[in-house]
């Protein structure tokens, strides 16, 4: 396992300090996250995501989605069996969990789908118009720009 110090990153930049603070939050949840259950991030469209999770197990109704500043927490919570069983072999994951995304900027949740055991999580990214580029166009006058004279001013 590997430590990085940013510190000096932090130094020399200023207004980064999402930047840094998601550098801090991916070198910590990498040690933490589990790998259950697995998931796949997929590019649907320009600026389209799906994360797909195998949940085989769940009913939907055990199943929450959450996002809170860019945030995004899936999690579910199994019941116990009041039943004892008696297992020969145990293969089956049947326990809870919460699985964690960091979301870029203006990544929403657009909608959730649970089928055939796998829970669909579609993303898309909405850049508001006043953050979008746009041209400004330039105008050209017929006449040229009135200069003031240093004697000019003077007599000003």
């Amino acid at each position: 396992m590997r430590n990085f110090d940013f510190s000096p990153l932090y130094r020399s930049s200023i207004g980064f300090d999402r930047m840094a603070n998601l550098l801090d939050n991916l070198s910590r949840t990498e040690q933490a996250q589990p790998s259950y259950p697995p998931y796949n991030i997929e590019l649907t469209g320009e600026d389209k995501y799906r994360i797909t999770m195998a949940v085989a197990g769940f009913d939907s109704s055990e199943i929450s989605i959450e996002v809170n500043q860019n945030l995004l927490r899936v999690s579910a919570n199994k019941p116990n069996d009041a039943q004892e069983k008696t297992y020969l072999h145990q293969g089956i994951a049947a326990r809870s969990f919460e699985r964690k995304f960091q979301l870029a900027d203006h990544v929403q949740v657009q909608s959730a789908n649970y089928q055939n055991g796998l829970l669909h999580i579609d993303l898309q990214r909405i850049i508001p118009e006043s953050m979008k580029p746009r041209s400004i166009p330039i105008s050209v006058s017929a006449s040229s720009p009135n200069l003031i004279h240093k004697n000019d001013a003077q007599a000003a």
